[in-house]
């Protein structure tokens, strides 16, 4: 592996993931600031500013129309990326992976908005269609079965997806060394990305409002009332 090019990949798809089309697209559609938007607590006069900047906000904001389209740039602008370094060097799968893992690095800490992304879960899938894009279908499936149906849990259901990764591309792979690399490596990074969000979590627990803030987040944005939507099929409590 030559080292110019990988640090080439993982630039340029830095700087192409760092483009929030979240702030771009509620710009342009609005002519709003996503991140001045604020979150009610369920059933309190609490409201918090959005944690995260992508789809899901911009849903928040604008409805589901503007989060979709917000959610395709953002798997495109790591696709493409991670495309034209496959299509280079297609003997060198591990410049694609760095090419994917920078890409979310960039989304999440975006150079141009002072390091305020989103949490990464199209960029997540950005890369994962070039990568595997079995991956990319199957994951989130099981996760959510996993979740909703064997842990009966919301939070695993939402995020079980991405540690799935791990045992995946083990099997995938062989255990090879860059793929296993690269699958820890978005979960380190989603879970570094989460930390706010984990913050806000604590904070109403200790304040006995964990539930109310869970719900309202959920209800937030059209992907959350979804969730709820198919906890409340299989019966699985919202805790």
């Amino acid at each position: 592996m030559n080292s110019s090019v990988a640090i080439l990949s993982l630039a340029i798809s830095y700087l192409v993931g760092s483009i929030s089309f979240a702030r771009l697209v509620t710009k342009w559609w609005a002519g709003k600031d996503v991140t001045i938007f604020e979150i009610p607590v369920e059933g309190t006069q609490d409201r918090y500013k959005v944690l995260s900047v992508g789809g899901n906000s911009v849903s928040s904001v604008l409805g589901p129309k503007a989060g979709i389209t917000v959610g395709i740039l953002d798997i495109l602008k790591i696709t493409i990326p991670t495309l034209a370094f496959k299509l280079l060097y297609p003997q060198q799968p591990a410049y694609v992976l760095i090419a994917a893992v920078g890409g979310l690095i960039g989304h999440i800490w975006p150079i141009y908005y002072r390091f305020h992304g989103g949490s990464g879960f199209s960029a997540i899938l950005g890369g994962l269609f070039i990568i595997d894009w079995i991956a990319a279908l199957i994951s989130p499936v099981a996760g959510l079965l996993l979740g909703m149906l064997v842990l009966r849990n919301m939070v695993v259901a939402s995020l079980s997806w991405i540690w799935l990764l791990i045992p995946w591309f083990w099997w995938r792979s062989g255990g090879d060394a860059a793929y296993m690399l690269y699958a820890v490596a978005i979960n380190i990074l989603f879970m570094l990305a989460m930390i706010p969000d984990y913050q806000k979590a604590k904070k109403y627990k200790k304040e006995g409002k964990y539930i109310e803030y869970g719900m309202g987040s959920l209800k937030s944005h059209p992907m959350g009332r979804g969730m709820l939507k198919i906890a409340k099929f299989f019966k699985v409590e919202v805790k």
